[in-house]
């Protein structure tokens, strides 16, 4: 699995070929008992609304019932993560144009919180909110030294990058846009608003479960991929395309 993420970097993408009629567009996958049910993919796609787009993706069974186990610390803490990699530039969203992989998150981290800006567990502290699933715009890069072969792009110290006015402060490439994501039976989904997005809505995408983890030392590689559970299309070919809402 690593080396599909690795070579996912400058990839030349082609049209997928895809099922007709009311499937056109999406991606199927089939269910593996080797992976948790929880992280075992079976369909992705994204919809096309009037005002919005909506990432959607559904796995065996299970869906967000397991979270990483708390260990105290920010060093050494895991991230579990559902993710829709895309072929859209990372300046779409408002980071530096050409960084990397620009993909939307779905993740649970009971160590930290990357939120700041949103009270997701209602109970008015903004700072303690990591274990609830919440969404996150990221940017993938190649690094070798990551168990999965990428990790969230690092911001050098002394380096300034346009970044989304919702970056959360971490020194990486990372966005918290505040998207309420969805759980219902085995389907997550996540509304994103394109009122204030600048991308085109013809892009390309996948469905990946992974694990990252937070570098021990807490420095560059701050996030790594160390595990990837599934990956939708088998190959990170990104073969899935949006389609409107009929």
């Amino acid at each position: 699995m690593k080396k599909y993420l690795a070579t996912a970097i400058g990839l030349v993408l082609s049209s997928a070929v895809f099922a007709d009629g009311d499937h056109q567009g999406h991606i199927m996958s089939k269910s593996d008992a080797k992976i948790a049910s929880e992280f075992d993919l079976t369909h992705a796609k994204i919809i096309k609304n009037a005002a919005s787009l909506t990432f959607q993706a559904e796995v065996t069974d299970k869906l967000g019932q397991t979270k990483p186990k708390a260990i105290g610390k920010l060093g050494g803490s895991e991230v579990y993560s559902y993710v829709w990699p895309t072929n859209l530039d990372s300046e779409a969203v408002g980071f530096e144009k050409g960084q990397g992989i620009l993909a939307l998150a779905v993740t649970a981290h009971p160590d930290f919180d990357d939120t700041p800006k949103f009270d997701e567990n209602l109970d008015g502290d903004k700072a303690n909110d990591g274990n609830e699933w919440h969404s996150h715009w990221v940017v993938l890069t190649k690094d070798e030294s990551c168990g999965g072969g990428l990790k969230v792009k690092d911001i050098p110290e002394g380096q300034t990058p346009a970044l989304p006015a919702t970056w959360p402060g971490l020194p990486i490439y990372i966005d918290s846009p505040g998207y309420t994501p969805e759980f219902v039976k085995n389907e997550v989904s996540v509304e994103v608003p394109t009122k204030d997005l600048s991308f085109q809505e013809d892009f390309q995408f996948d469905a990946v479960t992974a694990v990252l983890q937070v570098n021990d030392s807490v420095h560059n590689p701050l996030l790594c991929v160390t595990a990837v559970n599934d990956v939708a299309s088998g190959d990170l070919s990104l073969p899935g395309k949006v389609v409107a809402k009929k």
